[in-house]
């Protein structure tokens, strides 16, 4: 293995990576990463009727997800972050998708006149990320450290709970909380935390793979697995362009081009903690077109997630913990994910495997993984001394941002559409956050008194 000149990274940014280790690195980050993508089609299919279609729309899903990973890793002409920034459809639009696909279903519209038109208001709203990625000088005047910062907390502290209900053994599960789900998870998170200490730079590279083989080898030996067949029965999915059509609705898009705006600002703090985590810097002009070129990159997979029938895309917050806890920051890594996760989706067979994976041995994983997303976005908010008035933004940030996600309820009354857009922590104290940045006035440095007056007192 050649030796990393960034401290703590096993591989920094620019290395070249052997096969080997590149498909171990490569392997725990679809690891972590393959439910989530997965998952969104899974809620929209069933709540949408589309049960049908649902393999179909996992598995170009997945090929999306590769495509729009191997862009960011490779930056093809100023398109792409040049890191690993990993694709995958983003639960942020859910509320929007579901809701917009409700009201084609009430006007009588079919399952293939939902994903048209579902599909026809993405790729137009895929247009908003690579409008707003030529505005990143403006941009970054709106997003400083504390703004930024407090993004990147709030991303990670949603992920926890994500992980925690993983690690307790999933949604709607009917023993949820069980000894033996949380036995597993904490199985899990031991090896994983014992591996990654380790001063062999193999044993360190695998400590994520190593803790989740473990974890369902435990779930098996205690009949916690029970493997599946594939719901697919077919051995290779290939995609086609706009294979339900195309259609439009001004109604149905203004939420989605709302919703894109605000994954504009999770994408500025997913890259910014990337940048921080693969130790490249957070200010100046390279910063800056690499968040142009993630943020561009984001638009262009959320094109081809439209024009191949799958649902918007943005960069995954949780794969900046893989990079933090396996030490490996080498673009090229970006890469062999991203023919990873588009053979996955042109062989259903293998994901459904991965698919099976316990979620408690998931949780135990990725818990350390996104709180690693918190501590990253901590060390954001610090880069800058911290007064009174960006405690006072932070502060009412995440009372807001928290606040909504505890007790979401309390948007019951509000139209579904600012519903869907503010029940979110990030959307909320991101917005809230970016707001008081831009209206509370800065504090005045104190006026150093005469030297006659200082004598005098």
């Amino acid at each position: 293995m050649s030796q990393s000149h960034e401290k703590g990274l096993l591989y920094g940014l620019e290395a070249r990576i052997a096969p080997v280790p590149a498909f171990i690195a490569a392997l725990q980050h679809v690891l972590a990463s393959v439910v989530g993508i997965i998952t969104p089609p899974l809620i929209i299919g069933s709540v949408l009727g589309l049960q049908a279609w649902i393999p179909y729309l996992i598995s170009m899903s997945l090929l999306v997800s590769g495509l729009g990973t191997f862009i960011q890793a490779r930056r093809f002409a100023g398109v792409g972050a040049g890191m690993i920034c990993l694709q995958g459809t983003s639960f942020a639009f859910l509320g929007v998708i579901l809701s917009g696909g409700l009201i084609v279903k009430s006007r009588g519209g079919s399952p293939e006149a939902i994903m048209a038109m579902i599909f026809g208001c993405n790729l137009v709203a895929a247009l908003v990320p690579i409008l707003i990625s030529r505005c990143v000088r403006q941009l970054r005047k709106i997003l400083t450290p504390v703004v930024t910062g407090t993004v990147i907390t709030l991303i990670g502290i949603s992920l926890i709970k994500v992980s925690f209900t993983d690690w307790a053994g999933g949604h709607n599960a009917s023993d949820f909380g069980a000894p033996r789900h949380l036995a597993l998870g904490a199985l899990t998170l031991l090896i994983i935390l014992a591996l990654n200490r380790s001063r062999n730079r193999w044993v360190r590279l695998v400590a994520v793979m190593t803790g989740i083989v473990a974890g369902c080898l435990a779930a098996a030996l205690t009949g916690n697995l029970h493997l599946k067949p594939a719901a697919s029965a077919d051995w290779i999915v290939l995609p086609g362009f706009f294979h339900f059509g195309f259609d439009f609705d001004w109604a149905i898009f203004v939420p989605i081009a709302l919703v894109s705006v605000i994954s504009v600002i999770e994408a500025v703090g997913d890259l910014t903690a990337n940048c921080l985590l693969s130790q490249q810097p957070i200010v100046g002009q390279k910063f800056q077109q690499r968040l142009q070129g993630g943020i561009l990159a984001d638009g262009v997979s959320c094109i081809l997630a439209a024009v191949f029938s799958a649902f918007p895309n943005t960069t995954f917050a949780q794969n900046n913990g893989v990079i933090q806890m396996t030490g490996v920051a080498s673009r090229y890594v970006g890469m062999v994910i991203g023919v990873m996760l588009a053979l996955l989706g042109l062989f259903p067979g293998v994901g459904a495997v991965l698919q099976q994976i316990p979620s408690p041995v998931l949780g135990g994983a990725t818990l350390v993984m996104f709180g690693s997303v918190v501590a990253a976005g901590i060390r954001v908010m610090t880069q800058t001394p911290l007064g009174r008035r960006e405690m006072l933004i932070i502060a009412v940030a995440f009372g807001l941002g928290l606040g909504v996600e505890a007790v979401p309820e309390a948007l019951k009354y509000f139209p579904s559409i600012l519903s869907n857009l503010f029940g979110h922590t990030v959307t909320t104290g991101g917005i809230a956050a970016i707001v008081l940045n831009s209206v509370l006035p800065g504090e005045e440095a104190p006026t150093a008194l005469p030297d006659g007056e200082r004598a005098g007192n």
